[in-house]
């Protein structure tokens, strides 16, 4: 019984903490847009040839 004087402020304290951090990382805007980065690593920066065969012979030169 002596054992809940200890373990339950320190497991209402890490409770604490826990709720502080989510709220600070919400409204820092951690979680505001889940879907773009993922996907913005596949976009490609310049826009690429429209003609496949520049394509190729510009690999075949290097």
């Amino acid at each position: 019984m002596s054992v809940l004087f200890i373990a339950l402020p320190v497991a209402i304290a890490m409770g604490a903490t826990a709720l502080w951090a989510c709220v600070r990382c919400i409204r820092g805007g951690q979680f505001d847009d889940l879907e773009s980065p993922p996907i913005r690593m596949l976009i490609d920066d310049a826009p690429s040839s429209s003609d496949p065969q520049d394509a190729t012979s510009a690999d075949a030169k290097r």
